[in-house]
């Protein structure tokens, strides 16, 4: 089973200002930690490891797949970098604090941002029904978007 990080949120606007933190912290930004950075920052989305190392659609050059995945696992570690699961695919990547919580489709894998009232909302029906306080950033609201679900079959 994937576990999230407990490691405190390090929000960062672009992936300069993470490289910054990275030094800060004694650690170099190397050209591989700057090509993930590059490519978390520079996406709309979050992205799994292996679009990151084929090359985030043309924005960075392509890396090695294992580098890639020593990379998230440094960047998340500081905080600079959260991961989540999105239906059944593999596990996907976004720079910590800039992705609010999502909804993700379990067929065709597309998510959406909850806006933060409906979150909230959903957080509150939750606590108050059963105690727990649900978090959607490791393990987003799953269903189906609205052309899957105006797709689905009648039974």
């Amino acid at each position: 089973m994937s576990v999230p990080h407990l490691t405190p949120v390090v929000e960062a606007a672009t992936a300069a200002a993470a490289g910054r933190t990275l030094r800060r912290r004694g650690l170099r930004l190397s050209a591989a930690r700057r090509v993930v950075l590059t490519a978390l920052f520079a996406a709309d989305r979050p992205l799994s490891a292996e679009e990151i190392a084929a090359g985030a659609g043309g924005v960075v050059p392509p890396s090695d797949l294992a580098s890639v995945y020593r990379n998230l696992e440094t960047l998340e570690a500081l905080g600079l970098v959260r991961h989540m699961h999105l239906g059944h695919g593999p596990g996907r990547y976004a720079p910590a604090g800039r992705q609010d919580e999502l909804a993700a489709c379990e067929r065709c894998g597309a998510c959406a941002v909850l806006p933060r009232d409906t979150a909230a909302a959903i957080r509150s029906a939750v606590r108050d029904a059963v105690g727990f306080e649900p978090f959607f950033h490791h393990f987003p609201l799953a269903g189906l978007c609205p052309a899957c679900a105006s797709a689905r079959p009648a039974h």
